[in-house]
Parts: structure tokens; sequence; C-alpha cells
């Protein structure tokens, strides 16, 4: 018997949760999504209330993994983030690496590595602690979660199906985020709305 996705979505996200050691406040999709307050690397507070009538995408990230680089290096990532931009979504690059730990960088480090991948988030979120990381369950660089207008988060897992670190991989991947974004956009609900992150541990 095929179980519903919600269904299949709150299993998955209570693993995560017993995973992560956070249960009471592990995400759910077609739930509203985690609160969250964080800085980017120019000082400025983001809070998920405060976008409120806007969609918003989280990606973690840490520049030392090979899976984020894979995706960097190739343009996968950025051409989503341009795509997402023209679709009125906020997309927020999370780092949650905590000092000492790979990927964790300065403010000044973020700016230049965003620079220099010329990637287009909105905002890069320093989260030090791993507050943001850990009420989302975050376990994976790069783990994605797409959250609608209405702040219903509406789908959380791997950016694409093929979970390796060769460049020769994302052509032809079945990039989970653009279709999310296209069910939305069509105002679906998103077909898959949870499946299995994939990449380098969050270094938290």
């Amino acid at each position: 018997m095929r179980l519903p996705a919600i269904a299949i979505a709150t299993a998955a996200a209570l693993g995560i949760a017993l995973m992560t050691g956070t249960a009471a406040a592990a995400p759910a999709v077609g739930e509203a999504a985690p609160a969250f307050t964080g800085t980017d690397t120019t000082g400025k507070t983001w809070a998920l209330a405060d976008l409120a009538g806007t969609p918003v995408i989280l990606e973690w990230t840490n520049h030392d993994c090979p899976y984020v680089v894979k995706h960097y290096q190739s343009g996968n990532m950025q051409a989503l983030q341009r795509e997402a931009a023209d679709a009125g979504y906020t997309w927020l690059s999370v780092i949650s690496s905590a000092p000492g730990k790979q990927g964790h960088v300065s403010a000044e480090q973020a700016d230049q590595l965003t620079a220099s991948r010329n990637a287009a988030p909105t905002a890069v979120l320093l989260d030090p602690q791993g507050d943001i990381g850990k009420a989302y369950g975050a376990r994976t660089t790069p783990h994605m979660f797409i959250i609608d207008a209405q702040g219903t988060l509406v789908y959380m897992g791997g950016i694409d199906d093929k979970p390796t670190t060769s460049l020769a991989d994302v052509e032809g991947a079945e990039n989970y985020v653009r279709l999310a974004m296209a069910d939305l956009a069509a105002g679906e609900p998103v077909d898959k709305p949870i499946t299995r992150p994939y990449g380098c541990s969050v270094k938290y």
C-alpha cells in the first residue's frame, strides 16, 4: 500500500529529529516551518516571521564539502538561486559549521566565497551555534528546505537524485528543488515533498 506523501514526510522528519536529538522541534512538511532568527554577513537580522507573504528557500552549505563543491563548481546552485530570485523567493544560505570545524567562516570569508563563486543567495546566514540548523534538523550540506508564502514547510531533502560528488552527474539529475518550485508555480502541491538529503554532515 502506498503511504500518503505527508505521512512519509512526517515519519522522515521524526527520524531526523531522533538523530539530532531535537524531537520537540522536528520540522514537518505540511505544517508551519520552524521559526528562526539569524544574522547575515552584513550584520542584518533575518527572521522567518518578517518574510510572511514571501516564499523562502533555505540551503545548508559548507564550502569545503565536496558535494557542495560539485553544485557550485558546475554552476548548478547559482542557477537555482537565480531562478528562485526571478520567481520571487528569498534564498538564504545557512552556514552552521561551529568554530574550529570544517566550513566555519567569518562574515568576510563568506562574502568572498559568494563573490568568487558568482553565487546569488539573497543573504548568507551565519549560524555557528547551530540554532537554525538544529531547529530544522539539517544534517547534510547541501540540505534544502522550501517554505511557501504562507509559512508552511512544503519541501525538505536533497537537491537532486544523484548523491555523488561527480560534476558529470549534475546534468540529467532530477532536481527536486526546481521541480518543487514548478509545482508551486502551477498552484499544485509539491509532488515529492520529502527526499533523502545527501552530502557531508553538518559540522555542529
